[in-house]
């Protein structure tokens, strides 16, 4: 499995010949956006930051979107949503949750959270996470300290910050999690081997130029 950080809370990850988008940017958004072409696109909030379906429906591939709570098996890749909320904008909105199985692995994008207190329901079905991304640095995103928190609460294996090219935001969360000496990676290439003795172990990616 290979993962890249393109911005914004827009990651990209491969495996085999499956590319899923998540959060991809829309042209009509203010953030540098990016093209390829994707299988599967999941979409957390109804907002041009994080709607591009049609930037990651290239070439050959038309992704397959995902917009909303529900359960999902596209590909052999299982996909859970789960309603949360948002105040992205300074707007309320309904923010989704998601969780992925691929590759004996377990994917968790928190999307755009305002809140580090989850409904109970959400709490109870995450568990078991390996890598869980969080979104911070941005107007109605957690603040670091909260992203931190909530991120260890949920013990996954890797904690990988989408920090939206805030340096500060970032510098905080690694100054919270005693990584301050952590650096960035262009890339993120992982088989379920690597994961082995990892505790909340936080993982910097370079946004992609």
């Amino acid at each position: 499995m290979v993962i890249t950080y393109q911005g914004g809370a827009f990651v990209k990850v491969q495996f085999g010949d499956i590319t899923i988008a998540v959060n991809p940017i829309s042209k009509d958004s203010k953030l540098k956006t990016t093209r390829f072409g994707a299988d599967i696109a999941l979409v957390s909030l109804n907002h041009a930051d994080f709607c591009g379906v049609d930037q990651v429906s290239f070439g050959e591939k038309n992704a397959f979107a995902v917009t909303g709570p529900g359960e999902y098996e596209i590909k052999d890749v299982f996909i859970k949503g789960f309603k949360s909320e948002s105040k992205y904008g300074g707007e309320n909105r309904i923010n989704t949750i998601y969780t992925v199985n691929l590759e004996n692995m377990r994917l968790c994008f928190l999307g755009i959270l305002s809140s580090k207190d989850l409904p109970n329901d959400v709490s109870e079905a995450i568990d078991d996470i390996d890598i869980l991304f969080v979104s911070i640095g941005s107007e109605g995103a957690l603040s670091s300290s909260d992203a931190y928190k909530l991120a260890v609460k949920l013990e996954p294996k890797l904690i990988v910050p989408l920090y939206w090219g805030n340096s500060a935001a970032l510098k905080t969360f690694l100054k919270e999690a005693g990584e301050e000496n952590t650096k960035p990676l262009d890339k993120l290439t992982l088989k379920k081997k690597d994961l082995e003795g990892k505790e909340a172990d936080v993982v910097v990616l370079e946004p992609a130029a």
